[in-house]
């Protein structure tokens, strides 16, 4: 089996168990949004799948192989993770912290691999930020500060990018100038996309794949048509709502304002 998968994994930190026997099989070349309420466990599932944080029981693999199996820095080419919160290097430019996207190509001694300087050009005219790369990182509004970092993962050059609520802090300008930015590079350069999204008129919008996330597993999965369904909403998010859809357009739910029930989750 190619791609990103897990098998019936189980995930925590120390005793405490976040999400189980999940299993998920990652479509190449789309954009997958993980969608849930707060603390279901979306981050965790993330950073396992990004290699950094081995399950309880059950396997991800990248290509048939266990994750565990292959070397740090191979993964790492292969595998690019944004988190949620980023924190800038000191006194740096756009284009040194879109250049420490190469590491993972770089040998012992941190010697600039060939490539190097086309692969940081790529990354900086594919998130159109050209006339910034001369700008301190510290000096750009949230939105091109997003971009910089997510250039940075492209710099990598790795065929799946995993972003941790990727437009979180941003106003809905920016937030969608971030999401479209991932479109477009899904598109236009077939990396396969998975991230965390809360809002989910962007997740239907902008993602290929839906994966529901509730009471530490995974409910529903598939197009965002057949799992953005009025009782996903009532059950997961606990809000009564329903959903329309124009003709061409991915579906939209409207809540009425209805709150179900007064606690989000049942104990894991």
């Amino acid at each position: 089996m190619t791609g990103l998968t897990c098998q019936d994994i189980s995930l925590g930190y120390g005793a405490h168990q976040v999400l189980r026997n999940v299993s998920l099989s990652v479509p190449s070349g789309k954009i997958t949004a993980l969608i849930g309420a707060n603390g279901c466990g979306k981050s965790t599932l993330l950073r396992a799948m990004a290699g950094l944080l081995r399950p309880m029981s059950g396997e991800i693999a990248l290509d048939g192989r266990k994750l565990s199996a292959w070397p740090r820095k191979q993964l790492a080419r292969r595998l690019s993770f944004l988190p949620q919160e980023m924190v800038d290097p000191p006194e740096i430019t756009v284009a040194e912290l879109i250049a420490y996207g190469r590491h993972p190509h770089h040998g012992l001694l941190g010697r600039v691999a060939p490539g190097d300087a086309e692969a940081v050009a790529r990354a900086i005219a594919a998130t159109d930020m050209t006339s910034l790369a001369d700008r301190m990182v510290s000096t750009l509004s949230g939105g091109e500060r997003r971009r910089a970092w997510i250039a940075m993962a492209l710099a990598v050059e790795a065929e799946i990018l995993l972003l941790d609520e990727p437009t979180t802090f941003l106003d809905i300008g920016h937030q969608f100038e971030v999401l479209e930015l991932l479109q477009h590079i899904n598109r236009a350069h077939g990396i396969t996309v998975v991230l965390s999204l809360h809002d989910l008129n962007q997740a239907v919008r902008f993602a290929n794949h839906l994966v529901a996330v509730d009471r530490g597993t995974i409910i529903d999965q598939g197009v965002p048509a057949d799992v953005m369904t009025e009782r996903l909403l009532t059950d997961t998010f606990r809000v009564s709502a329903s959903i329309t859809c124009a003709t061409g357009s991915p579906p939209v739910f409207i809540a009425t304002g209805s709150i179900k029930a007064p606690s989000r989750h049942a104990p894991v």
